[in-house]
């Protein structure tokens, strides 16, 4: 295992190596990242670090990944499944921005509005351009939404990494995992909005089918990962891994449904209680 202090300096060395192979300057790399551009200097010379949210915008901002960050490789070990191939984004590093805003925009638009509710068109309008500059990325809008959700898959791939490599507990790594899930907020709430709509398009078209097991088959392996290291660490009750995955995720995705659907009396905060007291009851103490 790589030193906390040689990590932080490769993963500074790398930042650096973007910065210079960008086609801008320091300052334009730090406003595309949204970061001030002294926090930028002062994490680039050592005297702060890098919070996970930085990390994913300079991973999402550059076109790499935070597991390349942290470790130099995509297919590093780490705390989280790495995502297959096929879920993989099939992004273009020489023409980021352009790719990255219809992305953007069609999955907020999907979300708000509903998937056969979205034409090209309107992707077109909502980032000032033409549909036919659209098309040049993305043929079909069954293009967009494909990549768009392989584009998520990378984004929740890099929270995850982001989030939880620093956390040796696997116990805090789950309830960390389940808060990364919960729909709080516009960015997750709109995930799950898609995802709802992309269950529906995977129960009729099988290609669509593949990609989601794809993607969901990560989310599923994280969470197994996870309950087998804490039975490892002793922190949680002998058992079947793959059992109380499927029990822990069958719950966290009827109770997100439940959340999103307005049904009365559910809300973030019950869903957060709910899944904890699964946690305590069945994964932590099996007594």
């Amino acid at each position: 295992m790589t030193a906390p202090g040689t990590q932080h300096d490769a993963l500074r060395e790398r930042v650096r190596g973007l910065i210079r192979a960008m086609p801008v300057a320091q300052r334009e790399f730090a406003a595309g990242i949204d970061l001030d551009e002294t926090k930028l200097s002062k994490a680039l010379n050592g005297t702060r670090r890098f919070s996970p949210h930085e990390l994913v915008r300079i991973a999402e901002y550059s076109g790499v990944t935070v597991n390349w960050l942290l470790h130099g490789s995509d297919e590093a070990a780490t705390v989280t499944a790495v995502p297959p191939p096929a879920a993989r984004s099939a992004g273009h590093p020489e023409e980021p921005e352009p790719r990255r805003r219809i992305l953007e925009t069609a999955w907020q638009l999907i979300a708000d509005r509903g998937y056969h509710k979205v034409r090209i068109a309107d992707i077109a309008r909502e980032c000032g351009t033409s549909p036919a500059a659209i098309h040049y990325h993305f043929p079909t809008k069954a293009d967009v939404l494909t990549e768009a959700l392989r584009r998520n898959v990378k984004l929740a791939f890099d929270r995850q990494v982001a989030e939880l490599h620093a956390i040796g507990s696997a116990h805090e790594r789950l309830l960390k995992l389940v808060e990364l899930q919960l729909p709080d907020g516009p960015v997750l709430r709109a995930e799950w909005s898609v995802w709802l709509q992309v269950w529906n398009e995977s129960a009729l078209d099988p290609k669509m089918r593949e990609l989601y097991w794809d993607a969901y088959n990560r989310w599923y392996r994280t969470i197994a990962m996870t309950i087998g290291s804490g039975q490892e660490q002793g922190t949680f009750a002998p058992g079947d891994p793959d059992q109380l995955t499927a029990q822990l995720t069958a719950l966290i995705d009827g109770l997100g449904i439940q959340v999103l659907t307005g049904k009365p009396g559910s809300s973030v905060a019950t869903m957060r209680r709910h899944l904890r007291d699964f946690i305590d009851r069945v994964i932590v103490d099996a007594t």
